[in-house]
């Protein structure tokens, strides 16, 4: 066991625990943040994609000992306060993207990595973005048409 700062959503959090522990479980059973959520724990689902330098990133993947001076969100982290949403998620939520819901924080964590670094994605850049990520209820249309959304709104 080892104590590690980290930082999460703009603060700074101390955490003990093993240096291979999956920030995916920190982040879950130490924090409380349970917006990220664990779907396979091999990095090929998505559902524990989370913000790493402004990126999308698979936190079953990332070792907490590796995650250590690197800001990262969650969707709990992504509005810039409770009352005001993320670009992201007010498209979201005009283009009534969640079914059951699962998966849409992460799905949301992609877009704004997408739009961050791609501000008006191609088809092909969206297709990319979400290579590898699992909806079950099959709402990618859906996603595309937010992420379309939300650049059309001029996403930072």
């Amino acid at each position: 066991m080892a104590t590690y700062e980290l930082l999460i959503n703009g603060a700074k959090r101390r955490v003990e625990a093993d240096p291979e522990t999956p920030l995916l479980w920190i982040l879950r059973d130490r924090l409380e943040l349970r917006g990220t959520k664990y779907g396979c724990g091999v990095g090929v689902c998505g559902a524990c994609t989370v913000l790493r330098d402004g990126r999308a990133v698979r936190s079953c993947q990332i070792a907490v000992s590796e995650a250590v001076g690197h800001p990262f969100v969650t969707i709990e982290g992504l509005a810039s306060s409770a009352k005001t949403l993320h670009p992201v998620q007010r498209a979201w939520l005009e283009q009534d993207v969640a079914q059951c819901g699962y998966c849409q924080p992460a799905a949301i964590l992609t877009a704004a990595s997408l739009l961050r670094e791609h501000p008006r994605p191609t088809e092909a850049e969206i297709d990319e973005a979400y290579t590898g990520f699992v909806c079950r209820c099959g709402t990618y249309q859906r996603m595309r048409r937010a992420v379309r959304r939300a650049a059309e709104n001029g996403e930072p």
